[in-house]
């Protein structure tokens, strides 16, 4: 019998490529703003701003588009140009229009494991671009449930699997992030899969549990899930 009755994945830097994206544009911000200030300082001033606007904007490419707004005014004092803007708008919409990027072994594992596992995805920010990608992926119907929410918190995944009838214990979420898709299952009782992503914003970043930690496991690729779920049945 499968030790799971619900296995659930993240989406964006678990299932596809997005923070590089987010990379670029923030490369290409501090370019826009190098007469103001240098690169480390727009950084942390956009970082600033948005996480002040977390509880407006919430997650996603739009949000990000107007912290990154707000901030130039800020740092140049008033003094950025409509050019300045526009550039900053003409890569959030390549940001927007971008095809997600399957990340390696993805396909071929979310295939295999549909088969044996009802599969869920949660995934958080703005609904538009989530739903998006998601149509865009090819991954839509491997998944029976899609839950694309405002936030990834304890009381949320709490209210998700009392609306679904499944207990924490048989519950698996994998992730890239340690705050929103790990330590949360955990302190409810489930177990999580972690397989860290190159670039993480630093929002998402957490210290990780003791690797003694009951149904706490960590990956190198999404590749090595099939056997660890496999091990894991088996009863080793």
């Amino acid at each position: 019998m499968p030790c799971f009755d619900l296995i659930a994945f993240d989406a964006d830097d678990t299932l596809w490529h997005n923070e590089r994206l987010y990379h670029e544009t923030q490369a290409l911000f501090a370019r826009v703003l190098s007469p103001y200030a240098d690169s480390e300082t727009v950084d942390k001033k956009l970082y600033q701003t948005e996480s002040r606007n977390l509880s407006i904007y919430g997650y996603g490419i739009k949000a990000f588009a107007l912290s990154m707004i707000e901030t130039a005014i800020e740092v140049s004092q008033g003094a950025v140009n409509s050019a300045d803007i526009s550039a900053i708008l003409n890569q959030v919409k390549h940001m927007l229009s971008t095809r997600p990027e399957l990340l390696p072994h993805t396909l071929e594992t979310i295939q295999d494991l549909s088969r044996s596992y009802p599969l869920m995805m949660i995934t958080k920010g703005d609904l538009f671009d989530q739903e998006n990608k998601i149509s865009h992926s090819g991954l839509g119907e491997y998944f029976k449930h899609i839950e694309i929410l405002s936030e990834k918190h304890l009381e949320n995944y709490r209210q998700l699997l009392e609306r679904y009838q499944v207990a924490p214990q048989r519950f698996l979420m994998v992730g890239n992030s340690m705050r929103s898709d790990i330590l949360p299952i955990l302190e409810m009782g489930g177990s999580a899969v972690y397989i860290p992503y190159h670039l993480t914003w630093v929002h998402e970043m957490a210290e990780p549990p003791a690797a003694e930690q009951a149904g706490f496991y960590e990956l190198e690729h999404m590749g090595l899930l099939p056997d660890l779920l496999k091990r894991l049945n088996d009863g080793d």
